[in-house]
C-alpha cells in the first residue's frame, strides 16, 4: 500500500501548489538497516520525512503511537504500509518489532522527541532511537522537516487546504552508534545536529515573518511568535493535566 499512498500524497501536494524540496537523500543507505531520526513539528511529518526515503528508493517503517492505528481511517493505511505501533503499556514489544525490521535491513523511522514541538525547536530526546541503533548495529540518520506546521500542527490553526506552502526536507550525515559509546552522549549529539539542521531550514525558507505579522508558525528566537521552549513545556504540562471537577 506504500506506493499508492505516496502517489496520492504527491498528487495532493501538487493540487495545493506545494513546493517540496528534499536535500541529502543520497545519505540514506541504498541497502541495509538504519534508524531515521526526525524532528517533529506537524501532523504531516510522517508523510514528509518518509519522502526522504522515497527519494532514495527506500520505504521507511515509522514507529507511531497505538492511537493512530486505532483510527478508522489512518489505521488501515498505517498497517498496510507496515508501520510499527507503539503501545506505551507494552513498549518492549514495539522495540523488538523495530529491532527485527532493522536486522532485516529495513529503515525504521522514529520521532525521538515523542511529541510535536510547539516551540518549533528540538525538544529533549527520548532514548529509543539511540538504543535501537546501538542494538541493531545501524547508523542514526538525522532528518529535519519544516513547513508542514503551517498546515497542521499542535495547538495552532489548521490550514490543510493552504496553497503554496514551501516544505524543506533535509537528510544529514549518518551518525555511527556503536554499542560501546555512551547513549546519553549520542542523544546529545543527535539533538544538536537536528537543531542545527532545523535552524538552517528556518533561516533559508522563503516563508519568513513579516513586520507586524503574528508568525505563530515560526520560532520565537528567529522572529516568530511561537511559544518559547519554556512556554511550550508549560503548555504541554497543562494539556496533560486532567480537567478540574
Amino acid at each position: 500500500m506504500y506506493a499508492p499512498v505516496v502517489a496520492l500524497c504527491r498528487t495532493a501536494f501538487r493540487a495545493l501548489g506545494m513546493t517540496v524540496t528534499v536535500t541529502g537523500a543520497e545519505r540514506l543507505p541504498a541497502t541495509g538497516g538504519a534508524v531515521l531520526a526526525s524532528n517533529h513539528v506537524s501532523y504531516l511529518d510522517f508523510i514528509l520525512a518518509g519522502l526522504a526515503g522515497v527519494h532514495a528508493k527506500r520505504y521507511v517503517r515509522f514507529m507511531a503511537k497505538q492511537g493512530v492505528f486505532d483510527n478508522a481511517v489512518a489505521g488501515p493505511l498505517m498497517r498496510g504500509m507496515k508501520h510499527i505501533p507503539v503501545d506505551r503499556d507494552a513498549g518492549s514489544t514495539s522495540f523488538r518489532t523495530a529491532l527485527a525490521a532493522l536486522k532485516r535491513g529495513e529503515i525504521v523511522g522514529i520521532f525521538p522527541e515523542a511529541t510535536i514541538s510547539r516551540s518549533f525547536t528540538v525538544k529533549e530526546l527520548k532514548s529509543g532511537a539511540v538504543r535501537l541503533a546501538q542494538a541493531s548495529g545501524t547508523p542514526l540518520i538525522p532528518v529535519t522537516v519544516w513547513g508542514g506546521q503551517r498546515m497542521c500542527s499542535k495547538g495552532v490553526p489548521r490550514h490543510l487546504t493552504r496553497r503554496g506552502t514551501h516544505v524543506l526536507i533535509d537528510v544529514g550525515e549518518p551518525i555511527p552508534a556503536p554499542k560501546g559509546v555512551d547513549g546519553d552522549a549520542l542523544a546529545g549529539q543527535l539533538r544538536a545536529t537536528l537543531q542545527s539542521m532545523l535552524e538552517d531550514q528556518q533561516r533559508r525558507t522563503p516563508e519568513q515573518p513579516r513586520v507586524g505579522e503574528d508568525a505563530w508558525w515560526h520560532p520565537a528566537h528567529l522572529g516568530g511568535s511561537a511559544p518559547t521552549p519554556d512556554e511550550a513545556t508549560a503548555l504541554d504540562a497543562a494539556a496533560r493535566r486532567p480537567p478540574s471537577t
